[in-house]
This record gives C-alpha cells, structure tokens and sequence, in this order.
C-alpha cells in the first residue's frame, strides 16, 4: 500500500514540475449563477441539423447609492441592470425551459460563459456572450398564470 501511494504522489510530482505540456493537469473553473427576471417567453431554434436549443433573456440589477457622505447618509439610489443570454442545450431541461420560463418570472440560472462570433443581417462580423445553462431553480409562479 506504502508503495502504491508513494508511486502516485511521484508521478503527481514529476506531472506539476515537468515542463512538457502534455503532462500538465491543470483544474479550470467556468460557473457563473444569474439571480433575475427573465426578459422574453422563450425561443426554441434549430440550426443546420444540429440538436435545438431554448433562448431567452435575463435581467439583473445592481443598485448601489450614490453621493453617500458625512453631510447627505441617504445618497440617491442608482440602478443598473444588465441583460444576459441564455441558451439551454441539455434535452431535458431545454424542454422544460421552453415550456416553463416566461417572461417576468424570476428564476436562478446556473451554467458557465461561452463566447463567441455571429454574422448579423448586415454581414457584420459581432461577438457574443451567451450563458450555457445546466440548472434552473424557478422562484416564483408564472405571472400569466395569475392574471
């Protein structure tokens, strides 16, 4: 057993002081979690073959006071919201997204940050950030469903 856990601890030391690239195991991080309303119903779309996806449109706000001092404690109240895009690829949840998120409703998103390019109807080239969910947690009811 001695040997065993000594041979691995060794191989784990030559792997993180090695400068072959091929032998380095780095661990990343990519999570990000949305807390806000959503913006739109969502959009199902299907491109080229390839498996659809459910969009849609999350609002979050930051709101902070302005002009806070000795001679004014209150300050103004700023508000700042920022629209993200959601795209949901996984079958079951794009399903139930596509089903059940509707615009208002208040939700938490988790996934990770995915960037990338699209060609607008101008043929411009423009990047993109989308978050890639893979966890919804609905926080409230529809509001279609209450008025």
């Amino acid at each position: 057993m001695f040997r065993r856990a000594s041979a691995q601890i060794l191989r784990q030391a030559v792997r993180y002081n090695s400068t072959d690239t091929s032998l380095i195991l780095e661990r990343s991080i990519n999570r990000v979690q949305l807390l806000g309303r959503v913006g739109q119903d969502p959009v199902m779309r299907q491109v080229d073959g390839r498996n659809p996806v459910t969009i849609f449109s999350l609002a979050t706000n930051e709101m902070w006071r302005s002009g806070e001092g000795e001679g004014n404690p209150a300050g103004d109240v700023s508000q700042k919201t920022t629209w993200h895009r959601v795209s949901v690829f996984k079958p079951g949840l794009r399903d139930v997204a596509y089903q059940y998120v509707k615009k208002g409703s208040r939700i938490l998103v988790e996934g990770k940050l995915d960037y990338g390019e699209y060609v607008d109807k101008n043929q411009v080239r423009r990047q993109a950030t989308t978050i890639i969910a893979d966890n919804i947690i609905f926080l409230s009811d529809n509001i279609r469903d209450r008025t």
